[in-house]
């Protein structure tokens, strides 16, 4: 396993799967894993120590409301933690539509830093995953290449060098 992909709750599962799709596309070796840093915190720990002896390499995590998880994650590893703010929807209501997760895990405090991607987009978190991973291993390096030079045929496919109206 290289990536681990931790969030605090069931309902985050949808979101957080867009992140295991680009990295089982890219055949990056994951785990996932539902543990809150305030339900569960010891379990938390306990699973960190786990991840880092089987090889993990970079973490993504998903959090919502006040968004604790990347940041606890952060505290207790020095591995990369790529922080994924969640809309999260309770009791009917979307509360701030994300930003107060995003702005929780954006203004993390000195020396212990987490990347963070936008609202609910749990893929650019697997991509960044892979981009930090391309730095170590040349054949992801490769397939990341790769996977940039489609994207700019697809662009120029569709329009991206000037289209009539």
């Amino acid at each position: 396993m290289k990536v681990a992909i931790f969030f605090g709750s069931k309902s985050d599962t949808e979101t957080m799967k867009k992140a295991s799709s680009v990295l089982a596309d890219f055949g990056v070796d994951y785990r996932a894993f539902i543990l809150s840093a305030h339900r569960s915190g010891d379990l938390l720990k306990q699973q960190l120590i786990e991840i880092e002896n089987d090889g993990c390499e970079v973490i993504i995590a998903g959090a919502g409301l006040a968004a604790h998880l990347p940041g606890v994650i952060a505290s207790h590893s020095v591995l990369p933690v790529i922080g994924v703010p969640l809309e999260c929807i309770t009791n009917g209501s979307n509360g701030l539509a994300g930003v107060d997760a995003l702005y929780s895990i954006v203004q993390m405090p000195k020396q212990i830093p987490v990347a963070t991607v936008g609202i609910n987009n749990a893929a650019n978190a697997a991509y960044l995953a892979v981009e930090i991973l391309a730095v170590k291993y040349p054949e992801l390096r490769t397939k990341l290449k790769d996977f940039r030079k489609k994207l700019a045929q697809e662009a120029a496919e569709n329009g991206g060098m000037g289209v009539t109206l």
